[in-house]
Formats: structure tokens, sequence, C-alpha cells
């Protein structure tokens, strides 16, 4: 089994793995209308993957961490940073990045698309297909309020200035 990770708001913790945020908004790896749940292989690395994305004066106070066992013979995707174009890695992501979860989710031969981190390319992302028949083998093992140090979101935060 393969512990993955997620960080959600808890409003949102009812069905963490239903992957509605990427059919709602898209992501770096889906367009708007594609179901994929974005997970991580690390807790720091779904912390990170999450906190990029908020607003240094805005961190909300209601996160979750979601943890989920994915069972070792759950049929999976491996996308390499070499098969992935020079840019892959930009902000905003290129457009055709979307195509990789797209297609994979269209395919539907496997249920865990694996692919590299834009912020830390040696660790990876774990994208879940929710409409695979093997998605219900997913065991959510864990659901706890996230606390995290509020140094993540600069030192302005504590009232300190940056020299």
């Amino acid at each position: 089994m393969t512990r993955i990770y997620r960080v959600l708001r808890k409003a949102f913790a009812r069905a963490p793995f239903d992957g509605e945020g990427a059919y709602r908004y898209g992501g770096r790896w889906s367009s708007v209308g594609t179901r994929l749940c974005y997970t991580s292989e690390h807790q720091s690395l779904a912390m990170l993957e999450y906190f990029v994305h908020l607003d240094a004066d805005d961190a909300p106070p209601d996160l979750v961490l979601a943890t989920a066992e994915i069972p070792d013979d759950l049929p999976r995707k491996l996308v390499k940073g070499e098969e992935l174009p020079s840019h892959w890695r930009r902000s905003p992501p290129p457009p055709e990045l979307a195509a990789f979860g797209d297609d994979f989710v269209q395919e539907a031969e496997r249920c865990v698309l694996i692919v590299p981190s834009a912020l830390a390319p040696n660790e990876s992302n774990w994208l879940l297909n929710p409409q695979h028949a093997s998605f219900r083998r997913i065991v959510v093992s864990g659901l706890e309020p996230l606390s995290y140090d509020p140094r993540m979101f600069g030192a302005r935060r504590l009232g300190r200035r940056k020299p």
C-alpha cells in the first residue's frame, strides 16, 4: 500500500477525493470539466501544493489533511519529467499539460496517474480518477485538522519585518 495526502478546506472534507475541485476549476494536469483528484506522495508536498495557491494575507484557518491508502496492484501510469515539454514547470502551466490528465481520464485504463511536481520535480503527485472502477479500492485512512506554522505565510504574520 502507498499512502497519499491531500490538503483541503474543512467544508469539502466530506468527499475529499471526489475530484470536484479539478472538475470545477481545472489544474496543471486537467481541464475544467475533467474529474481528477490531486494528491501527493508526501504530506509536506501536499502542503506546498496547496499553499502555493494561497494569498499570504488570507490563509484559511480550517484546513484538513486527508490521507488514503492505494493498493500496490491498482492500475497506474507514471509520467516522467523527460516525457514532458521543457517548459512544463512554468506558471501558469502550458495548456498542453492538461491533455495528460484529460486523456488519462477519457482512456479510463488506469486509476492513478503519477506525475512530477512542478514545485519539487523529484517528488510526485498522484492524480486519482474517481470514475475508474478500481477507485473504490482506495481506502480513506484519515482526516484530521491541519495545523501549520504561521511562518509558512511570511514574517508579516508574526509582526516582524524582513531585514
